[in-house]
Formats: structure tokens, sequence, C-alpha cells
């Protein structure tokens, strides 16, 4: 279908057919092409599309008010939603602060984060270190915590780059160590690095308990995330979990954080909250961390939509949803099959050097040799010829490269938490017909 020319711009000038509707997992096209959203957008799309719950609910919301700014009115879907996130996060995290989107969510974890440290009377400490490679959102603060050169190097000049350690990429350690032993020296490397930076000055650590963008579905070892929180009360820190991607369900605990048992101070949680349906994001705070800042004279913060009455009882509907359609627990049983399908597809294809994730934020990655982990050549883009392969067959996957962003090429799979094992087996069907093309392109090894 021709299509005229667009004003908009994005990141590329790719033009991309028209969308006509959606519903489920599937979306379809204005010429009638359907596509298996297997990436649930920027992995938001946690319920799917067209759910006639949140859509009424958003429709008799819009018929009272779709507008209520917080200085003049509180509002009930607001409150409900707020008290509903407190009832969920683990326990203390129960003041709620609504923005609407990931970038915005962190964002505010880092201000809320430096506030605190002025009204206790702690103002040196500054310094929120970040990982490397990491992703935490496109504004300038956001920008500072996040390690990804690609992203960065463009604003350094304009911002105060936060310092970094190495995320947890234990998977390509070639040593004589276990896991569980690589994951307490990737952990120690926080406590090395807030002694070189020096203490006082250190104010929080930022992670995602599950990697997204930046690591494609990185899971520490287990040993990783006690040893992490350890170091964070020895030296009186804030631990900062980043929750936009891997939150509200999406690998089969409500936080990605709760397969440890982890006990972050503030949670930035986004995408899967509005689910799609309207932009809608959150941080999460104890009471001992707000109140000192309410009483210094309050937050020093804030966006025209916080707390918006119909992002809200949008939000409130997909949390109802996710109860009543037992979201929480699909994800963990199709992330179990959806894991297997891409461990299948690994032994047809051996230069898949890794398949990672939890419930249903999986991803695999493509390498030269699976015994060094050599990575691809970067020249021949393995992860875009798949990501667009893929799509010429109806099929949406999440595509980056996790060493900096310019090697180590990866392919997430994170399709809505209503997946079925049928739609599972299709998705994985279709991937196994592009990496035998891509294979037979690069002269890569199949088995099988």
């Amino acid at each position: 279908m021709d299509q005229r020319p667009s004003h908009l711009f994005y990141l590329a000038d790719l033009r991309r057919p028209l969308v006509e509707r959606a519903e489920g997992i599937h979306l379809w096209t204005q010429d009638g092409r359907r596509f298996i959203d297997a990436a649930s957008g920027p992995v938001a799309v946690n319920l799917g599309y067209g759910n006639r719950a949140v859509l009424d609910a958003m429709k008799a919301q819009m018929e009272k008010t779709t507008f209520a700014y917080r200085l003049h009115f509180e509002n009930q879907p607001a409150e409900d939603l707020a008290r509903m996130l407190a009832e969920r996060l683990p326990a203390g995290l129960d003041r709620i602060f609504f923005v609407s989107g990931g970038s915005e969510a962190v964002e505010s974890c880092l201000k809320l984060a430096r506030q605190w440290a002025v009204a206790t009377g702690q103002p040196g400490r500054r310094k929120i270190i970040g990982r490397m490679p990491s992703y935490h959102g496109g504004t300038y603060g956001s920008l500072a915590v996040t390690g990804d050169g690609l992203l960065t190097d463009s604003f350094a000049d304009q911002i105060a780059m936060m310092p970094t350690v190495p995320a947890p990429t234990a998977y390509r350690d070639r040593d004589n160590l276990s896991l569980e032993e690589r994951g307490l020296r990737y952990a120690d490397m926080l406590e090395d690095k807030i002694l070189a930076e020096g203490p006082e000055s250190v104010l929080g650590f930022i992670m995602e308990p599950i990697g997204g963008a930046a690591t494609a579905a990185l899971v520490a070892p287990d040993s990783y995330y006690a040893r992490i929180r350890e170091i964070c009360d020895r030296h009186g820190i804030l631990l900062i979990h980043d929750e936009v991607m891997s939150g509200i369900g999406r690998t089969g605990k409500f936080l990605g954080g709760d397969h440890w048992n982890c006990r972050p101070d503030i949670v930035a949680l986004s995408k899967g909250i509005g689910s799609g349906y309207m932009p809608l994001g959150a941080l999460a705070a104890p009471d001992r961390i707000v109140k000192p800042i309410l009483a210094m004279g309050g937050f020093q913060h804030g966006h025209t939509y916080a707390g918006n009455p119909l992002a809200c009882a949008a939000g409130l509907a997909v949390m109802r949803e996710m109860d009543r359609l037992e979201l929480i627990a699909n994800a963990a049983t199709m992330g179990d099959v959806l894991l297997d399908a891409l461990r299948g597809l690994a032994e047809r294809f051996p230069f898949i050097g890794d398949v990672r994730g939890k419930g249903l934020m999986t991803a695999f990655e493509m390498v030269a040799d699976k015994a060094t982990m050599q990575v691809l050549p970067p020249a021949w883009k393995v992860h875009q010829r798949v990501l667009e392969l893929a799509y010429e067959r109806g099929l949406i996957v999440y595509s980056r490269r996790v060493k900096g962003g310019v090697q180590g090429d990866s392919i997430m799979v994170a399709p809505p938490l209503i997946v079925t094992e049928e739609q599972i087996g299709e998705i994985a069907g279709i991937l196994g017909e592009v990496l035998e093309i891509v294979a037979a392109e690069r002269g890569l090894p199949v088995t099988g």
C-alpha cells in the first residue's frame, strides 16, 4: 500500500505499514497483514491488546473527567491504584509518585534520592553508581546513570556522568570460578567502586534486577543480589531498582527482584502498569525516605500528568485484569515453555551462545564461537537481519547489541503475558525459519 509522505520522524527514516487494529498478541495493518507481537511493543504491553474491561474502565472515567491537577484535587483512580501497588510491592514501599513513563520514573527516583540526602544532612552524597552496560532512559538524569556510549556520548558534555561498575555478565566469563563465586565477585566490584569514589560521596546504586535493553534479559547469579544489598547497607547508600521493564508480572513475579527477595530502597515502574493503554509510570519509596523530604518543604519535582485520572483508571483496570486472568502465574508457566523452545533453537543453531531470562522476559545471544563467547563480526549486523527477516514473516521481536551497544548480537522474546503454548510454538517456528536463513547467509553452523 502506498503511503503519503510523513512529517513525523523518530529513530530513522524507515517506513513501516500503517496499523489498523490490534487484539490479544496480534496487530493487523491496513493492507491486511497480521503480526505476532513477541516483543510486547518495547516490552510494555503485558496485558495484550484490546482488553474490553480496560477499555470500558477508560470510557467510564472519560465520562467523569480526563484530567484533574494533583495540586488542586485528589482523584479516586490514583488513590486506588497507589493502594493496590503498595499492597503488592515489598514491605515498606508504600509511598507512590505517578509519572507518565519509564524515563520519568527513573528521573524521579534519582531526584528523590538526592533530596533525601540533603534533607537528612548528607549533602555530600551525590553520586549514583550504575552498571556498564545498562539503559535507564532518555532524559538527561537517566542518561547520566546509563552505561551505553552510543546513547550518552553525544550529550556527555552536558551531563554529570556517574561512575559505573561492570554488569554481572557471568555467563561470558571463562575462569575456574563457579557461577555463585562469579556473582559475588561482580557484587564486590560495587564495594571497590564505592571505596574508590569515597563512601561519603556515594548516594546510591541503580540496577535492573533482570536486564533490559542493554543486556537482554540478563540474570545475575543468585549470590549477586543479597551481596549487593549487604554492601549498600554497609555504606548507607540507597539501592534503586529499575523495574520499568521487568516489573508488573513480566518475569513470573510481581517484580523481577522478587525472585531473590530483594529489598530495594526505591523502585521505578512503568511499561506494564499502563500496558500500552495509557502512558503511566510510578516511583515507589518508603516513608522513611519521603517524610524528611516533605518536612523540608516538599518534593521539588513534578509533571503535568502525574496521577492523571484517566491513566490511573487504565492502570487500575490493567492490574485487576492481571489478577482475574492470573497472568503472573501464566508468565511463569509460559516462561518455562518459551525458555525450553529457545533452548531447542540453541541446540539446532550452535551460534546461539546463551539463552536466558525469567518468565516472559527472555533472550538469546548469538556468537561466533560458543566456547569462547567470541562475538559475531559487527559488520554482519546479524541481530538486525534476524529482526528484519522475522518482521517479513509477521513476527515482531526486540533486538539490540549487548556489549556496549556496538557488538554482541541478541534477540529478546517477550510476548504479552496472555500468550499460549500454541502461540509460543508459532513464535519459535518462525524464529527457526529465520535462523536457518541467517546461518546459510553467513556460513554459521546448523545441527539436526
